[in-house]
């Protein structure tokens, strides 16, 4: 395990515990800068979820053996661990899900058909991913109620929130945001929006899918009604995510499936459901990788998540620098020398297809992301089809940034002859 790092991260260290970097690819040695959409994992969240299967695997809650109590008490320690992670109130406000996506779809479908109707508004931005818009879409056409958008300015690649009081005031009933965008690498002010949200009486559900595993995530600093993220984007195995709701909220929210373990008596006719958090947690659990998951949070706290922010963050500067340099090279979002900006830098290469950078970039051993990348309205608005991404994560450094380069400089050469 890793000593608590104060104040810089000795990413040689780092890497030594992720065994999937130790590997070359077409004859090179991998530089991995695709962390927006799956980061690696650390050999203690390998260990935890093959110690899990070989000495503790059991169904939780239901059993009175000794497998079962030991499943159990580590099922539940992991959501204990959560809710410390996110500073919630209680371990009743973490439901575990299978991620961001199917925790949003569970907002939609319980507090949104419980509490909106024909003329409601919800407010949505433009950076929003797929995730966080078609749940929304769905939930508008079967309550009538209708969507609304922040707009994105392009320029800065900031949101426009000069209207945005005026906004909530105007019949909105959700405000659905992104903390961090996954393509313009956009840090929006959670804590003023959830305020100035609240002050409307506009209820508030955050999407730090890329924020949670990449700074500090405080629910009660930030003030949110709801905050949806997924483990897998934060060192944890992929099918494991959460749901954070206030109590308040939660309690008043009806199931989202049936079945075992949401209740607390079935009868022929009717049942009863059970408390919280267990009541939208229909069936038996992902319990092996919550598991995991919580050795995953362990490892990011052992590191320090406001140390991982600013190594994100300078690499992701450093990187923009360099691609500003190139001639041909167009990089969107705002400026890290203007505004905070994570580390996600999409670009764009004259003339060239995203697919095609990232495919010849591939042959050189770096592994990008190119495409829409679940921002389909987005991208319209940006007058492309797709950009190239580099996203950046606690075990990459500058010399693998230099290696980016230098092969996109190869790329650029190759579609220039």
């Amino acid at each position: 395990m890793l000593s608590r790092m104060n104040s810089s991260l000795d990413t040689a260290q780092v890497r030594a515990c992720f065994p999937v970097l130790h590997q070359s690819v077409n004859g090179k040695p991998l530089v991995y800068l695709d962390n927006a959409a799956t980061t690696q994992k650390p050999q203690v969240v390998i260990d935890a979820l093959v110690h899990y299967y070989m000495h503790d695997n059991s169904n939780v809650h239901r059993g009175i053996h000794t497998l079962s109590n030991r499943a159990t008490e580590a099922y539940e320690g992991a959501r204990k661990r959560l809710a410390q992670f996110l500073n919630a109130k209680s371990t009743h406000e973490i439901v575990f899900t299978r991620g961001t996506t199917e925790a949003i779809n569970l907002v939609a479908a319980t507090w949104g058909r419980r509490n909106l109707k024909k003329g409601d508004r919800i407010l949505l931005t433009e950076m929003e991913h797929h995730s966080n818009i078609v749940p929304w879409q769905v939930l508008a056409e079967a309550t009538g109620a209708e969507l609304k958008y922040i707009p994105v300015d392009l320029a800065s690649g900031l949101l426009d929130v000069s209207a945005l009081d005026e906004q909530l005031a105007d019949g909105v009933k959700l405000f659905a945001f992104t903390h961090i965008s996954n393509t313009l690498g956009t840090v929006n002010p959670a804590r003023e929006f959830c305020a100035r949200a609240r002050a409307a009486g506009v209820v508030t559900l955050v999407d730090a899918a890329q924020s949670a595993g990449h700074r500090p995530v405080d629910v009660q600093e930030m003030g949110c009604d709801f905050l949806v993220l997924s483990g897998h984007k934060m060192c944890a195995p992929t099918g494991i995510g959460a749901l954070f709701g206030s109590e308040e909220m939660l309690e008043h929210m009806p199931p989202y499936q049936g079945g075992g373990d949401m209740i607390s008596r079935v009868d022929f006719f009717e049942s009863r459901y059970n408390t919280l958090p267990y009541k939208f947690e229909a069936g038996t659990p992902n319990i092996a990788d919550a598991v995991a998951f919580a050795a995953a949070l362990d490892y990011l706290d052992t590191i320090g998540r406001d140390v991982i922010r600013d190594h994100d963050r300078a690499l992701g500067m450093y990187a923009w620098e360099r691609l500003r340099e190139m001639d041909g090279v167009t990089v969107v979002g705002p400026d890290p020398h203007l505004h905070e900006k994570a580390g996600v830098v999409s670009f764009l290469m004259a003339d060239v297809h995203a697919h095609d950078v990232v495919m010849l970039m591939d042959r050189h051993g770096v592994a990008l992301r190119g495409g829409h990348h679940c921002n389909q309205p987005l991208m319209r608005k940006l007058g492309t089809q797709a950009t190239s991404r580099a996203s950046f994560y606690l075990y990459n450094d500058r010399s693998e940034v230099d290696v980016f380069i230098d092969a996109l400089q190869a790329v650029r050469k190759f579609f220039q002859r």
